[in-house]
């Protein structure tokens, strides 16, 4: 049984926009804006891979694969950021990083 492309593209948007929802209403906290992001890149992979399987082609989950590679990559650099900040000021809050501010 084949899932229609449609349903996909809703489930994807739903993802998407619960993304959204966290990076937007946890912008002080470091950690959730992360998972926030992670969330619509997953929506995004979704995207890839349901469109490929509706063309009957590789390339959006090769791309996909790629995707995963790179947001593991990015997620360990990210999470290394946060135990670094974690530990110089004791807080994940973005308003406490304002250091950079004229």
């Amino acid at each position: 049984m084949t899932i229609p492309l449609f349903h996909v593209l809703i489930l994807a948007a739903l993802l998407f926009a619960m993304g959204l929802a966290c990076t937007i209403a946890w912008r002080a906290n470091v950690i959730m804006m992360l998972i926030g992001i992670e969330i619509m890149l997953n929506a995004v992979m979704l995207t890839l891979v349901g469109g490929s399987s509706q063309w009957g082609m590789a390339d959006g989950q090769i791309f996909s694969l790629m995707l995963m590679a790179l947001t593991s990559s990015e997620v360990s650099l990210a999470l290394a950021m946060v135990v670094y900040l974690h530990r110089r000021r004791q807080s994940v809050d973005t308003d406490d990083f304002n250091s950079m501010k004229g």
